[in-house]
């Protein structure tokens, strides 16, 4: 499986994943202030994927002080990891890595728990697939949103952890990814990801969820998440909470894929969340291409709150949780 994140121990190579599916580039990233652009400018997305990338980032951007005095290190510190949290506010990941490396103390040690969360990533992808890979029953069909795949994370992915191990084991499957304006990670990310794998997956776009599900071709929803605060609400990629609300009119099991991580237990509800704000362009223009006029305004929020109440499950590295309804 293609890496979206990989560490040689110097240096950070990253998949731009904005270029997908046309072209597969990798680059690499040598100091914090550049894997931070990569981060705010979605070349790596994915809850995980940003908290590994940020550690790694944090590791960069100490280099330069490993043997600086232990105030000019503390300052520098601080700072850094400041100027690294504000890349993506509303993935809890990346506040939860940047403090786990800042932790550690001196750059050494901070670089072996940088190495330590990624090791562990890949274990956690492992044990929520192992956890998962029993809701995908001979026949079934699964929706997904967005990406919560292998891309999103440093092996199998969330979301599609389960999918991955069932298609290994011989289930026969179909997965319809949503295409997921406005970056469409589904169409791009998603079907790219899973159509490499060899397993059965169908692009719809948004719009026609409802009409997917009311046709019975739907047995469950799997999605990711970036947070999911401490009453049980899911805050994830813009689109996820429609779906939720149209799995539970047609009586579709409606589950979460998450790490441990991902438990933010200091924020009591969704409405608590600050939910990031993204540009114009991104709804305003596709390609070289403008759909939207010059004197209409565009909002474009990248999240939204699912309520903890229309979540059936939650699949986690620790085992299958009920939703706290």
């Amino acid at each position: 499986m293609i890496e979206a994140v990989r560490w040689d121990g110097t240096t950070l190579h990253l998949l731009d994943q904005r270029r997908l599916p046309e072209t597969v580039s990798v680059d690499a990233y040598t100091t914090g202030d550049t894997v931070r652009q990569a981060i705010a400018e979605l070349r790596v997305r994915g809850a995980p994927a940003i908290g590994i990338a940020a550690a790694y980032g944090l590791v960069l951007a100490m280099a330069p002080y490993r043997n600086a005095t232990a105030a000019e290190f503390a300052a520098a510190l601080a700072r850094e990891s400041a100027h690294l949290k504000s890349a993506r506010p509303t993935a809890v990941n990346l506040a939860w890595a940047l403090d786990r490396v800042a932790r550690a103390g001196a750059w050494l040690a901070m670089r072996a728990e940088a190495e330590a969360i990624h090791a562990e990533d890949r274990a956690m992808c492992r044990a929520i697939g192992e956890h998962g890979v029993h809701l995908i029953r001979p026949g079934c069909g699964v929706m997904t949103h967005c990406n919560a795949g292998a891309l999103a994370v440093s092996e199998l992915g969330t979301a599609t952890a389960p999918l991955y191990l069932a298609h290994v084991r011989g289930v026969p499957f179909r997965v319809y990814a949503c295409e997921t304006r406005p970056l469409l990670q589904g169409a791009r990310l998603t079907a790219w990801e899973l159509a490499r794998a060899g397993i059965d997956v169908t692009v719809i776009c948004d719009s026609a969820a409802a009409q997917t599900m009311a046709s019975g071709d739907v047995d469950l929803v799997i999605v990711g998440t970036d947070r999911v605060t401490r009453n049980g609400d899911v805050v994830n990629k813009i689109g996820t909470s429609g779906l939720a609300v149209l799995a539970r009119h047609f009586g579709i099991p409606f589950y979460v894929a998450c790490p441990a991580s991902t438990f933010d237990a200091h924020t009591e509800t969704g409405a608590d969340v600050t939910i990031e704000q993204r540009g114009r362009e991104e709804v305003a223009t596709i390609g070289e291409r403008t759909f939207v006029p010059d004197g209409a305004k565009v909002r474009n929020p990248a999240f939204d709150v699912t309520p903890a109440a229309l979540v059936t499950g939650l699949i986690t590295d620790k085992g299958l949780l009920a939703s706290p309804r």
